[in-house]
């Protein structure tokens, strides 16, 4: 069997992978009535009298809702909230093996915005964190913004999870490959959730005290082509609009292999094949790419080196240099709730970011910790909680 039959059976076999054990025993009245009825109804009236005892008293203090509506599930696409539950069940059992969080998947058998977001704030009481997972843009852009006052982190992984991984990746990539920031031209090859969050990261360099040095330029590519102000279908297109009026100073059109020449980065989240070893030899020497397309990456790596590529990346494990999610969001989640942060700041990106990156001596085949180094959780988790000011 290969490892797609292997995990279908494991699944199969398990009935999922997740359940739920308690935390206290029931094995006399006294026990029956400490843990529910007639003792549970004074721990409701003390939350009741003070809302704040429900993080002392209850599961919220350490449960995150991992929530899709299915919509952009991996590679897979629309596959509804049926299909989308194997995926959140294993980033609840993530959040379990890395930072210790009770996480559980809600997959919304809804793809309205407004329906959305008034389910999560309804369901909200019961948690510490809202993950977002696997929802479409520009939909998964207004569901996070309109979720901001819930009091707790509410993050979309697909976003902001990639693009701290990636700001981590780069900046050891530019380290081992002698590159000063101020010189870097970055090619972002993919202009829905993922690449908006990542050029929105990178826009932070040079207005940070962190990270005091700005790139020289990122370009930010579609399926269309590279991303101008001016462009004519991208008024209507307002999260691309806002993207293109921040990016490409030199206001340069084309597709891909016109933004390529001469930069020194190309940072794919798109699809399969969309770059190719022509456009790699146009780029400058000791070039940076990571092709993070899943499965099937925008080139493969032994291709991307053959045609001259220094540090190559991508988004599997049976590849080096894998850049993965799980080396940031149950770091995050961790700072942000141990602290009990109300949102997640663009500082504690950086943090998260900077913390990832000075975890590991890098190398041409190492630029990240491994994504097995559940210590790393740990060392995030605090850049994270010393970020937090509201």
């Amino acid at each position: 069997m290969n490892v797609y039959e292997q995990s279908v059976e494991m699944h199969r076999q398990n009935g999922g992978k997740l359940e739920i054990k308690s935390k206290v025993k029931i094995e006399s009245r006294e026990d029956l009535s400490l843990a529910y009825t007639p003792g549970v109804a004074r721990v409701c009236e003390e939350i009741a009298k003070d809302i704040e005892k429900v993080f002392e008293v209850t599961i919220k203090k350490n449960t995150v809702a991992v929530v899709t509506d299915g919509s952009a599930v991996l590679g897979l696409g629309n596959i509804g909230a049926h299909a989308a539950i194997p995926v959140m069940e294993g980033k609840a059992i993530l959040f379990k093996e890395y930072a210790n969080i009770d996480a559980f998947p809600i997959c919304i058998q809804s793809q309205n915005t407004i329906e959305i977001i008034n389910i999560i704030k309804n369901i909200a009481p019961v948690f510490g964190g809202i993950n977002l997972e696997d929802i479409a843009s520009p939909r998964c852009f207004e569901i996070e913004l309109a979720l901001q006052d819930l009091g707790i982190p509410v993050f979309h992984d697909d976003q902001h999870g990639t693009a701290i991984v990636v700001l981590a990746a780069l900046l050891n990539a530019a380290k081992v490959a002698g590159k000063a920031l101020s010189d870097l031209t970055v090619v972002i090859n993919g202009g829905g959730a993922a690449g908006t969050a990542i050029a929105e990261l990178l826009l932070c360099l040079g207005h940070d005290p962190l990270l005091p040095v700005a790139l020289k330029d990122i370009l930010v590519c579609d399926s269309k082509g590279i991303l101008y102000e001016g462009r004519p279908d991208l008024d209507s297109l307002p999260e691309k609009m806002r993207l293109a009026m921040k990016t490409n100073r030199g206001l340069r059109k084309g597709q891909l292999s016109d933004a390529l020449v001469n930069a020194d980065v190309f940072l794919g989240v798109s699809v399969a094949g969309a770059l190719s070893q022509d456009m790699i030899r146009t780029m400058a020497p000791k070039a940076i790419v990571f092709a993070m397309a899943n499965p099937i990456p925008e080139i493969m790596p032994n291709l991307a080196i053959e045609a001259g590529a220094f540090i190559v990346g991508t988004g599997r494990s049976d590849f080096p240099n894998q850049v993965n999610n799980v080396l940031a969001f149950p770091g995050i989640f961790r700072g942000a709730m141990d602290v009990r942060a109300k949102i997640i700041t663009k500082n504690m990106k950086i943090a998260a970011s900077l913390a990832l990156a000075n975890s590991i001596v890098p190398s041409v085949n190492e630029i990240l910790p491994s994504v097995l180094d559940k210590s790393v959780t740990y060392k995030v988790a605090e850049a994270v909680g010393k970020a937090w000011h509201y």
